[in-house]
């Protein structure tokens, strides 16, 4: 499948909220799954970095993500089950504005359902980084961004800037 391109901060697609996947032995369902996988693995080769990417950052305005972290492979229609009341915040980061970071507070932990690339019901029990990133992906579905998370307008911050001033800051434990 060829790697498509990856749509940027402003297109109205990352704003709309993805319809549910009805047929999932579609063509295009199963299209859309290698797409993401293909445009995933590339975006990793080239840029270094990259855990998992939803269809409509694809153009696909489908409940489809697909994730390479702890979980490799699609989740189709996911919806989370369970939120920990436990928080935590983090920098996030997207493809869709690569130069761009949002302060975010995320879940500690979550359990996702899903259907696998086969139709089959999935249970996905995540903490830590892998419940970020499936809260990331699925809130894409939903039309939201991580900018859109940040703590304040204060915390967002341009990724050469967080470079010069946050990442160097000694860690508080």
């Amino acid at each position: 499948m060829p790697v498509k391109e990856i749509l940027l901060l402003g297109n109205p697609i990352l704003r709309q909220k993805c319809a549910i996947v009805k047929n999932i032995n579609a063509p295009e369902v199963t299209e859309a799954v290698a797409d993401l996988r293909d445009t995933l693995m590339d975006f990793r080769s080239r840029m270094g970095f990259g855990r998992g990417i939803a269809a409509p950052q694809i153009g696909i305005a489908k409940q489809i993500i697909y994730i390479d972290f702890e979980y490799q492979g699609a989740l189709i229609n996911p919806k989370i089950t369970k939120r920990s009341k436990r928080k935590f915040t983090l920098w996030d980061d997207c493809f869709s504005f690569p130069d761009i970071l949002a302060k975010v507070e995320r879940n500690y932990t979550i359990e996702v359902s899903f259907l696998n690339k086969d139709g089959k019901k999935q249970k996905l029990k995540a903490e830590g980084a892998l419940s970020e990133l499936l809260q990331h992906e699925i809130d894409h579905l939903n039309g939201v961004l991580a900018i859109d998370r940040a703590i304040d307008s204060k915390h967002i911050i341009l990724r050469r800037e967080y470079e010069k001033l946050v990442a160097k800051q000694p860690v508080m434990l």
